[in-house]
C-alpha cells in the first residue's frame, strides 16, 4: 500500500478564524510495519495544529492513520508525511507532528516534523526538520 491518503480526509470550517488557538489530537495506538522486517512497529502520533480556515474531521482522521497499519515505512518517513498531507489539505498557520515508538533492541525513538506558513511578504519557504 502506499501513495497519498489526504483525499480521504475530512475538513469543516475553522469555527473561530479570527482566534489564534491550538488544536491537539492524540493517537495512542498507531501501527505501521518496519520495511526491513515486516514486523509491526507501535506508537504514538500527536498532531499539533494551529488552524486557518478549515479543521480535521476526526473519524476521517483515525481512518487514515489506522490506514497505516499494512504499510512499511520508516518512522522518519511516516512522520514528514503525515505532516506533508496534513498541511496540503489543512492549510494551517502551524502544524507539529511528534510521533513516540515503542523500544525496539533497547531504543526509544521521537521524531518531530513541523510547518510554520511563511509571513506575508516573506521570501521563506515552510520548514520542516526532526
Amino acid at each position: 500500500m502506499g501513495g497519498s491518503r489526504r483525499t480521504e480526509l475530512e475538513t469543516f470550517p475553522n469555527p473561530c478564524p479570527r482566534r489564534e488557538y491550538v488544536i491537539r489530537h492524540v493517537a495512542p495506538e498507531f501501527t505501521s510495519l518496519c520495511p526491513r522486517t515486516g514486523q509491526p512497529d507501535f506508537g504514538t502520533v500527536i498532531i499539533e495544529y494551529v488552524p486557518d480556515g478549515l479543521c480535521v474531521e476526526l473519524k476521517s482522521l483515525k481512518l487514515y492513520l489506522q490506514a497505516f497499519r499494512e504499510e512499511g515505512i520508516f518512522y522518519e518517513a511516516v512522520t514528514n508525511r503525515i505532516l506533508d498531507e496534513l498541511v496540503a489539505v489543512l492549510a494551517p498557520r502551524r502544524m507539529r507532528i511528534e510521533t513516540r515508538w515503542r523500544p525496539r533492541g533497547g531504543m526509544h525513538s521521537v521524531i518531530v516534523a513541523e510547518y510554520h506558513r511563511p509571513r506575508r511578504g516573506s521570501s521563506a519557504r515552510g520548514r520542516r526538520g526532526g
